[in-house]
């Protein structure tokens, strides 16, 4: 039983990682990080796999935790999809670098690797390896020098960027 435990750790602890080299922004404001984004480009996962118009609002639940709702919609069945999760801070608050759960006690990490710190226009996230990657932006559609610039910057990070799916909004 020990071990189970142990193991246990090990595994969820390692779900809220960063991957080497990675560096998460500081100077990080949740206040201005609130609302809705779009998400412009991701690697494939299970999750969102075959969606489009891919949105995550994010506010501020009662207890101080973030609330996350990502939204996608299925071409194929014409539904939605939608999850709700909860954050919080890994670190400290000024370190864009959040663990969320979309099923209990499981989390991930939510790390902000880039940011438009003037305007909160854009990010770059990644979880806590280089198999997940995302660019969001406060609208459908971004500028193609910004994106361009991000992916740029995820490559240099090892990141396979050649694999990015750029989403249908």
């Amino acid at each position: 039983m020990r071990k189970l435990v142990w193991f246990l750790f090990i595994f969820l602890a390692g779900c809220v990682g960063i991957p080497d080299h990675v560096t998460p922004v500081k100077g990080f404001d949740v206040q201005r990080y609130l609302g809705l984004w779009y998400e412009i480009a991701r690697l494939d996962h299970s999750f969102e796999r075959g969606l489009e118009k891919i949105t995550a609002h994010y506010s501020l639940a009662a207890d101080g935790s973030l609330r996350v709702i990502n939204r996608g919609f299925n071409p194929t069945s014409s539904q939605w999809k939608e999850a709700v999760g909860k954050g919080s801070f890994i670190a400290d608050a000024d370190t864009g670098r959040l663990q969320v759960s979309f099923f209990w006690p499981f989390y991930g990490s939510y790390n902000i690797i880039a940011l438009d710190q003037q305007h909160y226009s854009y990010a770059l996230v990644c979880g806590p390896s280089r198999s997940y990657l995302w660019i969001l932006a406060r609208e459908p559609r971004m500028d193609a020098s910004i994106k361009s610039e991000l992916i740029n910057k995820a490559k240099a990070l090892g990141f396979e960027t050649d694999k990015l799916i750029h989403v249908r909004h």
